[in-house]
């Protein structure tokens, strides 16, 4: 009962913070590994937990998404399921203690890359956009996407800032779409390599999905600088747990 109530509440605040800034994976990793899953397990179970969670979210900021500059909507989509499918087919290859040391690392990162990145994207203004660096920056992202999750929409984030998009709102519209979108190929993925544990996904789903549009209706109403807050204070969280689990 406990772990069923501790599963349910990390996937609805999940889905509420994937749609508002990213890292909602930085909860249902944890609490899947809490409950006793493998960290590859558990990492692509939260992946197939939190899709509905994306659509949701992609949804409800549907007045506000546009791609960033460089970038048409038609070519993003390629480039996240190109991205998505590598990333996952990476995955089902990696052993649970290789995944499990590179895990806090990676959600270090992606937590650093968002705090700073207006200042990065002050750094590297001034350019015109590249639709060749665009298009190895999504395909980039995407495939860390589908192979982790953990931070995607950070990453996303700061990646749509350096390419020069400044409406948050716009960003995590895009954001949630391209993160539906290479998620559901990852699922696939996953799904043929029989490492998800549907019972958990399938009871996650419903509490992600229901966080991700409120989150996202919620988000389009709070300062920017309280979503950024709030994220950057969960990826260190998050990080210091899975350092302290080595």
């Amino acid at each position: 009962m406990f772990d069923t109530s501790l599963l349910l509440t990390a996937a609805f605040v999940a889905g509420a913070l994937n749609a508002v800034a990213g890292g909602g994976s930085f909860l249902t990793l944890p609490a899947l590994v809490f409950t006793g899953v493998p960290p590859v397990v558990a990492n692509a179970t939260g992946t197939v937990a939190l899709l509905p969670g994306y659509v949701a979210g992609a949804w409800g900021f549907r007045e506000d998404t546009a791609p960033p500059p460089g970038l048409s909507m038609s070519l993003l989509v390629v480039l996240s399921l190109i991205g998505g499918a590598a990333g996952a087919a990476l995955l089902l290859v990696t052993p649970d203690a290789t995944f499990r040391r590179v895990v806090p690392w990676l959600l270090l990162a992606a937590t650093a890359l968002f705090a700073f990145g207006p200042q990065l994207r002050r750094m590297l203004a001034g350019g015109k956009p590249s639709t060749a660096k665009a298009t190895v920056g999504v395909l980039a992202v995407a495939a860390y996407g589908g192979y982790f999750n953990g931070g995607l929409g950070i990453l996303l984030l700061a990646l749509f800032g350096l390419l020069g998009q400044t409406n948050l709102n716009a960003m995590n519209g895009l954001k949630n779409w391209v993160s539906a979108l290479l998620t559901a190929i990852a699922v696939a993925i996953y799904a043929a390599g029989g490492v998800v544990l549907w019972p958990q996904a399938l009871m996650m789903m419903v509490a992600a999905t229901a966080g991700g549009y409120g989150g996202a209706r919620l988000a389009r109403k709070l300062p920017p600088v309280v979503l950024r807050l709030g994220v950057v204070a969960t990826g260190l969280a998050m990080s210091l747990v899975f350092f302290a689990r080595q």
